[in-house]
């Protein structure tokens, strides 16, 4: 995630919340040091967003419960069915932009009021989804595809053959094909020149290409 972004991020995640969060917990929520974390919530001040520090029990970095952006009005209801969806898309592994996923679902909660709030709760327990395929790919590989798509840039994979050879190739992702049970990327071959496709759940590991 580019500065840029992680920045948006925790004013967001900020903004979601009741009670405050220390650096330590924004740190490891966002993959950074604590020291990293500090230099973002000063610089969050220094572009006019209200940061404070609230002392105590559920005390920690809290956005001024005065502040607000401009809303976006969902019903309890509607925030259901796209939370209830999101979460579900999240258990089925075969979606590669998991960490976009959980930024906007963080959002829609943001935006409801406390009422809709308690009543998103209700109805999300009253939901459920059943059937995991069996086919996982990483964490790590999922990031790294969703970054490279999102950013237009090249992808360095370890791909593990149905022969089980594993080679590393240099592609570029044009289409996402998510099936039932399995996700397939429509890439552009940098090193042999052509067009291949790669089963997601197969990509063993991967790194953008930068620069």
């Amino acid at each position: 995630m580019r500065r840029t972004e992680r920045l948006l991020a925790i004013a967001e995640h900020l903004r979601a919340r009741r009670t405050g969060v220390t650096a330590e917990a924004l740190a490891e929520r966002f993959g950074v040091t604590v020291r990293t974390m500090y230099r973002d919530l000063a610089s969050l001040r220094a572009a006019s967003l209200p940061v404070g520090a609230e002392r105590g029990r559920g005390g920690g970095y809290a956005l001024d419960r005065s502040y607000t952006l401009p809303p976006v009005n969902f019903s309890a209801r509607e925030a259901a069915v796209l939370l209830s969806a999101a979460a579900w898309i999240d258990r089925m592994r075969v979606m590669p932009f998991t960490a976009t996923l959980g930024r906007a679902t963080e959002k829609v909660r943001a935006a409801l009021g406390a009422s809709a709030q308690r009543a998103l709760l209700t109805h999300l327990r009253e939901v459920e989804y059943v059937g995991v395929p069996a086919h996982a790919p990483s964490a790590p590989v999922r990031a790294a595809v969703e970054d490279a798509w999102f950013e237009q840039r090249p992808l360095t994979i370890r791909y593990r053959g149905a022969d089980g050879a594993l080679t590393t190739r240099r592609v570029r992702v044009r289409v996402v094909v998510m099936d039932r049970g399995e996700t397939r990327l429509n890439c552009d071959d940098l090193d042999k020149g052509e067009p291949r496709q790669f089963l997601l759940h197969r990509i063993e590991a991967a790194t953008v290409v930068r620069g």
